[in-house]
């Protein structure tokens, strides 16, 4: 039987997440700050000439249901999609994102097609958007469809850049980025919904906050260029303060207990990922830090071990007459 296995990471986001949205990200420019990570959406298709018997706990997840409407979307009847997280559910990493990469680029493999980052990313936007009705912006899919840390600029165009990383600072960053998983997770399209709406409101709290932290995703871009982990702490500690104001969903109790347990135990800033209201927390911690961070974080929430990603969008394997392709670079 033919099979292909692909896969695609999750990400961190530093800063600059909800400027990557319409109407924001259209009218005054958004940017992003993030990295993917080695935790990942994993696609496997299957030729089958008739319907699938589906089973198992992950049957149902948002998950699958996208890799059913991918595969309608792209009139593949005689293959059958399956997707499995690495990661938590909700948990603010970007999980839908990279399963729509994840199962968009095993699609176009599977029928040899050669596809650009870009382009995937913007095909797995389209289908959660179009498809599924799921509201949110591009940085996910980029980090899933390139890997690496990037600096994102959004307008009339996506600008994604590669923020060149030495071997180095990737160890500095898998070792001082301390992620933890608090258990609650959250549906993040109506937090960004209603956030867009009082944007469109322009609501003046609203509307300076978005700017801001724009402002400190492009200044996180220039702190990793320079390698400089401190100061991109210090900034994801800044970009929590106003993040937290845009909508009363953001912060929680539990959020807010951890960030200030790794405050305590040395961190230099921290923040919740995704839309928040629930997820992951990450805390940078200072050098030499990084277990006492660790622990503190662990008295309230579930440590989850991340390590920087190279790679995007990746072909694991195939099998019996599946034609061969690749994702390419660039536009």
């Amino acid at each position: 039987m033919a099979t292909l296995v692909a896969r695609a990471p999750a990400r961190l986001d530093f800063g600059g997440g909800w400027t990557d949205v319409p109407p924001y990200s259209e009218e005054r420019g958004g940017c992003v700050c993030n990295v993917a990570i080695e935790l990942h959406a994993v696609a496997t298709v299957v030729e089958t000439d008739r319907a699938p018997e589906l089973a198992g706990p992950d049957v149902n997840s948002p998950d699958n249901a996208l890799a059913r409407a991918a595969t309608r979307r792209a009139a593949m009847s005689h293959v059958h999609v399956n997707v499995v997280a690495e990661y938590p559910l909700g948990a603010g990493l970007g999980g839908s994102s990279a399963a729509g990469v994840a199962v968009l680029g095993a699609l176009a493999a599977w029928r040899g097609e050669q596809v650009s980052e870009s382009c995937l990313a913007e095909e797995s936007r389209r289908l959660e958007v179009e498809d599924l009705g799921i509201a949110g912006g591009r940085q996910d899919h980029y980090a899933a469809a390139m890997g690496g840390a990037l600096g994102l600029w959004f307008g009339s165009e996506v600008i994604a850049r590669r923020i060149p990383l030495t071997g180095d600072t990737i160890d500095a960053l898998n070792a001082r980025c301390v992620v933890a998983y608090t258990g609650q997770s959250r549906v993040s399209s109506n937090t960004i919904t209603a956030v867009m709406d009082a944007y469109r409101a322009r609501e003046p709290l609203v509307l300076g906050t978005l700017d801001r932290l724009r402002d400190l995703a492009g200044a996180m871009v220039t702190a990793l260029e320079s390698a400089d982990i401190d100061s991109l702490g210090r900034l994801v500690g800044e970009h929590w303060v106003h993040q937290r104001r845009l909508h009363p969903a953001i912060p929680t109790p539990l959020i807010d207990t951890v960030l200030a347990d790794a405050t305590a135990a040395g961190a230099l800033g921290g923040k919740a990922l995704g839309a928040s209201g629930g997820g992951c927390v990450l805390a940078i911690a200072a050098e030499g830090r990084e277990e006492d961070v660790r622990r503190a974080m662990g008295r309230h929430a579930q440590p989850i071990p991340v390590r920087v990603a190279r790679h995007g969008f990746q072909v694991v394997s195939r099998a019996e007459g599946v034609r061969s392709s690749a994702v390419s670079p660039g536009a």
